[in-house]
């Protein structure tokens, strides 16, 4: 109860100063972390896998334009793969040759910290109103990078505890099977959510279900495998599929199915759930990672405070140079290299590249790799660098927070970089277009008898009204515009006297409780259609 009730005043905080909560969140842990008398709480690595994972990457997905999607998959891939396993390279021979790791070991800090967090980078972009291109780059991203790291991160972890045998051949074997298996399932899963939902006409149903399909992907693709290959066929082996990824292409399908699938109210009333479940996950995930500090340091008494902040900086310094290094070259190089790509994407200003190279993030998804190293090796002796590797991480996750987190929107305004515009248009153009087919689907029902014409007259007024009110700001019509406001504003007070009268209607006995809910709804619908 105390940490959600923090959760919410530093939410409420970060938005009041303009800071993103994400940031504020996590020093706040860190302070609450040495409060005297507070109690240990502990980071559980599967709960965070397991409970924060799917629904956050689920809902993320969701929302993510599949046609924006596979049009920068290119660049995706680039940066959710390839820059995953670079970070993990470099970052693995800093940690050898500087700090001391062994080199398995150095390897596991590399792919612990090669993810960036799904939510931080584009909750400042978003905010801030950059071209929407940079957006769907890091939230893709950020949505597939999981994936590829947790797959490096097992391999190298099962070296460094003498539990498994490197190869390149099986480790790149292993990431195709588990990649194309988590898609797999995670589509299967998908299929079965639209089926049972378009048997439903029940909107609390509806919604568990919805809240129960990112469990049941992520899990149907960690444990399924294994339950078939052991338990039923008994094979060998240990099979492997993404349920990151499980729970990604799950969270895609059903978005895609939604608007015809579901009903308007189970739409409503799903995402206001959503959207305190998805609020309440962040702000717990990054609280309790401030809250592992005191934990972490306990175990590292024989290195003095100076040595352990020069490695700290360190390692994040090298995470966040690699990414720049990386990201202009894998920009432009295909683009030089191929005619082909150059015609169908022309390369971008190196001002929206810019801000990708810095919108490098850590969170919560290293901090749980991290916890869940195993405390000893195969052959019963320590993990190698263990508590080093937790401070290393948290240090990563910390120093790209603050100084990236606070820095980036700083960058953005010093570039000059504005909101282009492309999604507000394609909604309006969108909104012009519905009213064009409800105008048309007027005049053929109006023929056939049981539409009276003052009926059809009134909704041909309304639907008219709404599509000069979106071509006259496709035209830049200021005229047009302000006399809108104008009759959203009367509309606001017509409203408000209504619902004021029903709250004295209430008080004085003449209606319940019920009554006044059911016509207050009615009422917040219409407020909220005359913003749309």
């Amino acid at each position: 109860m105390a940490l959600l009730a923090a959760v919410a005043a530093l939410a409420t905080l970060a938005r009041r100063i303009g800071v993103p909560y994400p940031i504020l969140l996590v020093l706040g842990g860190l302070g609450l972390a040495f409060v005297p008398g507070l109690p240990t709480v502990a980071l559980e690595p599967e709960l965070v896998f397991l409970l924060f994972l799917p629904p956050l990457l689920f809902s993320a997905a969701y929302f993510t334009s599949w046609r924006d999607f596979r049009f920068n998959l290119r660049a995706i891939t680039l940066l959710a793969v390839g820059l995953v396993l670079a970070t993990m390279a470099a970052v693995a021979v800093v940690a050898h040759l500087v700090v001391g790791l062994s080199w398995p070991a150095a390897f596991v800090l590399g792919a612990i910290v090669s993810p960036t967090d799904a939510i931080a980078a584009t909750a400042i972009a978003q905010r801030l109103g950059v071209p929407r291109r940079i957006v769907t780059v890091l939230e893709g991203e950020s949505l597939v990078n999981d994936a590829a790291a947790i797959v490096a991160f097992r391999v190298a972890a099962g070296v460094a505890a003498g539990t498994a045998a490197f190869s390149l051949a099986g480790v790149s074997f292993q990431f195709v099977v588990g990649a194309v298996g988590g898609v797999a399932v995670g589509l299967g899963i998908g299929w079965l959510v639209v089926r049972a939902l378009g048997a439903l006409n029940d909107t609390p149903v509806e919604i568990v279900v919805t809240l129960l399909a990112p469990f049941v992907a992520y899990l149907s693709a960690e444990e399924g495998p294994h339950l078939l290959w052991h338990e039923i066929l008994g094979l060998p082996g240990e099979p492997f599929f993404s349920g990151v990824l499980s729970a990604v292409a799950a969270g895609l399908y059903l978005g895609r199915k939604s608007p015809t699938l579901m009903s308007s109210l189970s739409r409503l009333e799903g995402g206001a759930v959503w959207n305190v479940v998805v609020f309440l996950l962040n702000g717990l995930a990054f609280v309790l990672i401030g809250l592992q500090l005191p934990a972490v340091l306990e175990g590292l008494r024989e290195y003095a405070a100076a040595e352990l902040l020069f490695y700290g900086v360190l390692v994040s310094l090298t995470v966040a140079l690699v990414r720049v290094a990386w990201v202009f070259p894998a920009t432009y190089l295909p683009r030089w290299a191929s005619r082909r790509v150059r015609e169908r994407d022309p390369s971008p200003s190196w001002r929206n590249v810019m801000v990708i190279s810095w919108a490098g993030m850590r969170g919560v998804i290293s901090l749980a790799a991290a916890l869940s190293l195993p405390l000893t090796t195969g052959a019963g002796a320590e993990f190698p660098g263990r508590d080093l590797i937790l401070f290393l991480t948290f240090a990563v996750i910390l120093v790209t927070l603050v100084v990236q987190g606070l820095s980036l929107p700083l960058l953005i305004r010093a570039l000059g970089l504005e909101d282009d515009g492309s999604v507000q248009s394609e909604e309006v153009r969108g909104r012009i277009e519905a009213a064009d087919a409800a105008l048309a689907r007027l005049e053929e029902v109006a023929e056939e008898g049981w539409v009276r014409e003052e009926t059809a007259e009134r909704v041909r007024g309304m639907y008219g009204y709404r599509r000069g009110r979106f071509a006259a700001r496709e035209l830049g019509d200021d005229g047009y515009e302000e006399r809108s406001q104008a009759y959203m504003r009367l509309v606001h007070e017509l409203v408000k006297a209504q619902r004021e009268r029903l709250v004295q209607l209430r008080d004085d006995g003449v209606i319940s409780d019920e009554a006044l809910h059911r016509i207050e709804r009615d009422l917040d619908l219409e407020e909220a259609r005359l913003e749309a």
